[in-house]
């Protein structure tokens, strides 16, 4: 049967490039975008030109409020596109970053970060959860700042901390019904993430891809599809972990 999974932020960047994955591996996808209504269209067609279905909701992760209309509209979804009551995967992927030193990280910027990356994610999973299908996948993303500091990131780097803490919750007590969580913690990537910082910023690329055993920094194409490989069948028995991708960053 045809896999179907959801990945929030999935019309530009890692979301793309993650929902695109899962095309290639014959799974379908429901995509959500908070303003890009264009992009959203533009990822559908592209899923629809590899031959899968796909469906753009849109979705704001930081309104816990919405999340119970947002359920209610994946399950019509489910049926109205598939005949089906229930999904298979879970992609948090939507997210945005801040950079400021410690000293100066004002209060607006910590809520930000953790209504999206920590609250965002934990109550959109559970409203989520009675339409993931026993057995079913829910990957999280993190970063490989969790592992390393870098100047700049101490409030972002604390909400993918305790997104890496709430996988390992997820994963125990999920397991009943089959159902994996693990997480997934890019390193430097050259997405538009913090304004495309790290891929139009020359003197920042490169002291990351100094950082970087392989000599580079990421590009999505070396996450998204690292991504629709973990939601495949050969990784079932893989749960409660951290999975770096970042060629070797600072090792």
């Amino acid at each position: 049967m045809t896999t179907i999974s959801i990945v929030t932020g999935g019309t530009r960047g890692l979301g793309r490039n993650t929902a695109l994955g899962i095309g290639r591996h014959g799974g379908d996808v429901i995509l959500t975008y908070r303003n890009g209504a264009a992009e959203a269209e533009t990822t559908v067609q592209e899923m629809k030109a590899l031959g899968r279905k796909a469906v753009a909701l849109p979705l704001d992760v930081s309104k816990v409020s919405s999340f119970k209309k947002f359920a209610d509209e994946v399950q019509a979804t489910l049926r109205r596109n598939w005949g089906r009551e229930t999904f298979d995967h879970l992609v948090n992927n939507a997210g945005h970053g801040e950079m400021a030193p410690f000293s100066e990280t004002t209060e607006a910027q910590f809520d930000s970060l953790f209504n999206v990356h920590v609250k965002g994610v934990f109550f959109l999973t559970q409203a989520l959860l009675p339409l993931l299908h026993d057995g079913g996948r829910i990957v999280n993303l993190s970063s490989g700042l969790t592992r390393v500091s870098f100047p700049g990131f101490s409030a972002y780097s604390a909400a993918k901390g305790a997104v890496e803490v709430l996988t390992i919750c997820l994963a125990k007590e999920l397991g009943s019904r089959g159902i994996t969580v693990n997480t997934v913690a890019p390193g430097a990537i050259a997405t538009d993430f913090l304004g495309g910082a790290v891929r139009d910023i020359p003197d920042l690329n490169k002291q990351f891809a100094g950082m970087t055993a392989l000599g580079r920094v990421g590009v999505p194409d070396d996450i998204g599809p690292m991504i629709a490989s973990l939601l495949g069948p050969d990784n079932r028995w893989l749960t409660a972990q951290r999975i770096e991708v970042s060629g070797g960053q600072t090792i």
